[in-house]
């Protein structure tokens, strides 16, 4: 993993799908979220790649695993976030069934990672 580019990461790159996703979907919701929850939900998405690519430059197993950590709490966040959104009927299960199914994926891989990134620390 040391010879990998961030980029390179599978979990950086659904990352980075559910980000775009995500603004795609909030663009929908009601003009006056767009300070509140609108821009809650883009943070939380954001903070998932950002943290994986962040943990990844320290260079730190122990480091890395911390910041997959963060990533895993930003997950947890968005998918809050989304949950909201749908009872607040801002959107639907329909249009976040999707970024909810790669949200899943997402937190397989991130859990799987801090795991073999874990087991590197002494």
């Amino acid at each position: 993993m040391e010879n990998q580019n961030f980029r390179s990461l599978k979990v950086w790159q659904l990352g980075m799908q559910i980000v775009e996703d995500v603004y795609r979907l909030s663009r929908q919701f009601p003009k006056y979220e767009t300070y509140g929850l609108c821009s809650q939900i883009q943070r939380a998405a954001v903070s998932i790649p950002a943290n994986i690519a962040e943990g990844h430059a320290m260079g730190s197993s122990k480091e890395f695993s911390r910041f997959l950590a963060i990533a895993q709490g930003s997950l947890a966040e968005l998918e809050t976030h989304l949950l909201l959104a749908e009872r607040l009927e801002y959107t639907s299960a329909t249009a976040t069934g999707p970024i909810m199914g790669r949200c899943t994926e997402e937190a397989k891989m991130l859990r799987s990672l801090r795991t073999r990134v874990k087991s590197r620390i002494k």
